[in-house]
């Protein structure tokens, strides 16, 4: 009785260590996909990441730089103040998407081009992202709107 006991336990403790171990892989799997990487375009010029990753890059959109062509394709280029990458994207974008304002998009970077699939442009006066003020910040570009 005593050692049937002693078997039931582990054979109890293997199962839920695999449940577990099984759980963890599939929530593992599940987010690989959903986790996107932050990048400035000084760090994507000194370090082209994959063509298959996907990551986001952030910073002002370059005065000067929209060009709208006869189909939805979109070109522009976003800079931190330092360096700048040529960026495209199909689709709508947003109303306040506009030169010289903040933005983050989301995509790949093939052959020099960031292609985007998201973009996401600052929402009042006073918005942008944390990351690329912080970028903005180190290159002595960033000026809050405040005077600060």
């Amino acid at each position: 009785m005593k050692g049937l006991k002693k078997k039931r336990r582990i054979q109890l403790i293997i199962v839920a260590f695999a449940a577990l171990a099984l759980s963890t892989g599939l929530i593992g799997y599940a987010l690989k996909d959903g986790i996107n990487y932050y990048k400035s375009p000084s760090e994507i010029v000194a370090s082209p990441p994959p063509p298959t990753q996907v990551f986001k890059v952030g910073g002002l959109v370059e005065e000067g730089s929209i060009v709208r062509g006869e189909s939805e394709i979109i070109t522009f280029s976003i800079t931190d103040g330092a360096q700048a990458i040529k960026a495209s994207y199909a689709g709508i974008l947003p109303d306040l998407f506009k030169e010289g304002q903040g933005t983050v998009a989301t995509g790949i970077y093939i052959n020099g081009i960031f292609k985007a699939t998201e973009i996401l442009a600052k929402h009042d006066e006073n918005y942008m992202p944390k990351e690329v003020v912080d970028i903005l910040k180190e290159q002595g570009v960033y000026k809050a709107m405040d005077g600060s």
